[in-house]
């Protein structure tokens, strides 16, 4: 054998690594982690007030280095975790299952001009959560947005996708009056954040029980109540005293919201709607905003939840009322894990954040 091509033998043995049944050169293995290495150094330079979206950033960047070279073969990632572990040994984001992830969290979005702002605000767990669980983008885009601007823990977000939030808030269409009575930008809001149907979990509530106890139960347990209603609710009272003329009158929960400066009045039915509940609920809408209602508020809201509701029934029932209704159904649910529990805000985070005199 010449002895040029003996030298060029014994170097391509040097040179290449068996991985699979693909050969990867040992200069383009080494071309390779360089560049995820000078990924990882502009990062940790980068001026971002925020140390998870440079991680973010970071990962979709080495998700787009494995993905331009996955041809290499099956054994690719492994190597490539080998290396960066000799590299950063204290780091412990560099797992062979951690980029796998890297590669198809490039994936999902390398189709986009810019990385969507709500994923790049969510931790690492968040965002693989979004991608195991949800494959349509408009969805997942949509429970990124509320996991960011209401900081969910990532508890809380596999319960509101499995109680299937986007569904019950934006797809279900929900049935109103805040168009007609609210100005346009209390109107979208107040729509947005009604839900249809409710789920609440009551484990104790019996499978047979009347409005008081239902409403004893929501009491109860009114940190769950609160993580079901949405962000911005506060908790003024239950069986909330009104007193018109010489007559005193209750109702069932009274709330305040942050976000639309009003107070929201809600019934609880524990049987189907009826018309004359629509009613009743204007005129509790009218002492309150005589009563309780200051100048700075915004006209008060009304909810009505029951057991279950007649579409065409309840739009009869609020055509020519003028105060703002919304009606819902609901659901109950026996079981919440314990971690959602744990993840919920203690009795002092719900306190209410106004003064009401009585």
């Amino acid at each position: 054998m010449p002895m040029n091509q003996k030298d060029s033998v014994e170097n391509k043995k040097e040179k290449v690594k068996i991985m699979g049944k693909v050969e990867i050169a040992g200069n383009d293995f080494k071309r390779i982690i360089n560049t995820i290495k000078e990924e990882i150094n502009q990062t940790q330079v980068l001026v971002m007030s925020d140390a998870n979206k440079r991680l973010i950033y970071l990962y979709f960047h080495i998700g787009k280095i494995i993905y331009e070279n996955s041809n290499w073969g099956s054994k690719f990632i492994e190597e490539l975790e080998c290396e960066l572990k000799l590299d950063y040994p204290k780091s412990k984001g560099f797992s062979k299952r951690n980029l796998s992830r890297m590669k198809k969290f490039y994936m999902e979005y390398m189709d986009d001009e810019i990385l969507p702002p709500a994923v790049a605000k969510l931790p690492w767990t968040h965002n693989n959560i979004l991608i195991d669980k949800i494959k349509d983008k408009e969805e997942r885009f949509w429970y990124a947005n509320e996991a960011a601007c209401h900081n969910w823990s990532k508890v809380v977000l596999v319960h509101q996708i499995e109680f299937k939030l986007y569904e019950r808030q934006i797809k279900t269409k929900k049935i109103n009056n805040f168009e007609d009575t609210l100005i346009n930008t209390q109107s979208d809001l107040a729509h947005d954040l009604q839900k249809d149907p409710y789920i609440f979990n009551l484990p104790f509530l019996m499978d047979r029980y009347v409005e008081q106890e239902l409403e004893n139960a929501l009491v109860e347990r009114i940190r769950d109540v609160l993580l079901e209603l949405g962000n911005g609710f506060s908790f003024v009272g239950n069986q909330y005293k009104l007193t018109v003329g010489d007559e005193d009158f209750y109702i069932d929960m009274l709330f305040y919201h942050l976000k639309l400066h009003c107070y929201i009045v809600v019934e609880l039915k524990s049987v189907p709607f009826k018309p004359e509940f629509a009613g009743k609920l204007n005129f509790y809408l009218s002492a309150v905003d005589d009563l309780i209602k200051s100048e700075s508020d915004n006209p008060s809201i009304g909810l009505i939840l029951c057991k279950s509701k007649d579409k065409f029934m309840v739009e009869y029932s609020l055509k020519d009322i003028h105060k703002p209704i919304g009606v819902s159904s609901y659901e109950i649910s026996k079981v919440l894990p314990k971690e959602i529990l744990d993840s919920l805000p203690t009795e002092e985070e719900i306190n209410l954040h106004i003064d009401i005199e009585e």
